[in-house]
């Protein structure tokens, strides 16, 4: 488990354990209304970190589409290779591109929606510049 999940799920059951200590001390009348309250915050809770990692990738799936739409309008009969890094660490949104007609390098594209795609890192093979790249896109601040 990636340190970043522990605290988050620590986080959370510290927070539930509060809530629900609240809600025990509460008068009679709205004790039960209460408890069914933290009952209900826990289970969205729970929801919550069982449907993150299929949304995250269902999301990874969608953008990974969109970059391979965008790549054969930008690079018509070529061949690359779309990966992500995995991690909690990394944008999941941050898609990795390897062209077969240029080794050793590699290509991130930051993906928001299908009209903007943008390369945003550029990883050269041994020594090279970034310019020398033969899919590097060169982005004028407007």
């Amino acid at each position: 488990m990636h340190p970043i999940t522990a605290i988050e799920i620590i986080f959370s059951v510290v927070f539930v354990l509060i809530l629900f200590g609240v809600a025990l001390f509460l008068p009679r009348k709205i004790r039960k209304p209460s408890l069914i309250i933290v009952s209900s915050i826990t289970v969205l809770l729970l929801l919550s970190f069982a449907i993150r990692p299929y949304w995250i990738d269902y999301q990874v799936s969608r953008k990974t589409e969109q970059l391979n739409h965008y790549l054969e309008e930008r690079y018509p009969n070529q061949e690359w290779e779309i990966s992500r890094q995995v991690g909690r660490q990394y944008n999941p949104y941050h898609l990795q591109v390897r062209f077969k007609n240029e080794k050793g390098w590699i290509y991130i594209y930051s993906v928001v929606n299908e009209r903007e795609i943008h390369q945003s890192v550029w990883i050269p093979s041994g020594g090279k510049f970034f310019e020398e790249g033969k899919h590097y896109e060169s982005y004028q601040l407007e």
